[in-house]
């Protein structure tokens, strides 16, 4: 992570930041919905950003993670889902993405979560310990980009997972 760079959670100023950086980080993603920036506005709007971190250098938010409580099969079982996270293009290979995780994580662990979740490409999240486990399902996504990582007692919910309804997020 450069130097002149700094992560701090979001303060009230940062929404409009954080749409931007995460609408272009997402811009040409192939597999994107390209509403991940409305699903931070609606998770703000709702009460539900867990954690909101930022990524900020030389003054310009550039990066942010977003962390949300799931349910397993309906229940609240203290896990949670991390995304989306984004970093600018212009950006990346700085290692800013790499440093969002490890902070969202931490702060995971902090909260005592007893695990969390995403959705993304198995070959970049399996450097933070995330890893495919059938015992837990995201109904309509290819089970191999759908992992979990377990914090706790590293005991895996059997179930099946459902983020907040502002994932549902549309213009």
């Amino acid at each position: 992570m450069p130097a002149s760079c700094t992560l701090r959670p979001e303060a009230a100023a940062d929404a409009r930041a954080i749409e931007a950086a995460t609408r272009a980080a997402f811009a040409q993603a192939p597999h994107s919905s390209h509403t991940e920036h409305l699903i931070v506005g609606a998770l703000r709007a709702v009460g539900q950003l867990a954690v909101s971190l930022v990524a900020e250098c030389g003054g310009e938010v550039v990066g942010h993670v977003a962390v949300s409580l799931v349910t397993v099969d309906g229940r609240d079982v203290g896990w949670y889902g991390l995304g989306p996270i984004s970093v600018l293009p212009r950006c990346q290979g700085q290692g800013l993405g790499g440093h969002l995780m490890r902070a969202a994580l931490d702060s995971l662990r902090a909260r005592q979560a007893r695990g969390c979740v995403l959705l993304g490409e198995p070959a970049y999240y399996q450097r933070f310990g995330f890893r495919a486990d059938p015992r837990l399902v995201l109904p309509g996504v290819p089970p191999d980009y759908f992992m979990a990582l377990a914090m706790q007692d590293g005991a895996v919910p059997t179930g099946t997972v459902a983020y907040s309804a502002a994932f549902n997020a549309t213009g």
